[in-house]
């Protein structure tokens, strides 16, 4: 694989597919409004082009996970990834409505996590 100039600092980004094939960020993303996409867009390439960042846009949630922190228009939206090979995992997307990571989202992104 040849590699541009233009991307050669890039950290290699990539959705998690479950056994089935099934991509369930991507799928979580095509719900969205296109303003969303846009937003969440921009904010995992800078991401991709910046790794590894800190607050505001991306944080540690525990060993081996980490948030991207979108600001949509009323809602904020965030992103579970973990890095496998030099490459950032978007393994669990959904909206975020309390102050803490809900445990369920931390629970199904772990299990994401140890089936790559």
């Amino acid at each position: 694989m040849v590699q541009s100039k233009l991307f050669k600092d890039a950290t290699p980004v990539r959705f998690y597919r479950s056994e089935s094939g099934r991509e369930p960020v991507r799928e979580w993303l095509k719900k969205l409004p296109r303003s969303d996409r846009k937003i969440i867009g921009r904010d995992v390439l800078t991401l991709q082009f910046g790794w590894p960042l800190g607050m505001p846009l991306a944080r540690k949630l525990e060993d081996g996970l980490w948030e991207i922190r979108s600001r949509l228009n009323t809602v904020n939206a965030r992103i579970i990834f973990t890095v496998r090979n030099d490459t950032i995992v978007l393994i669990h997307g959904f909206i975020k409505k309390t102050r803490k990571t809900p445990h369920q989202d931390l629970r199904l992104a772990r299990q994401r996590m140890e089936k790559l």
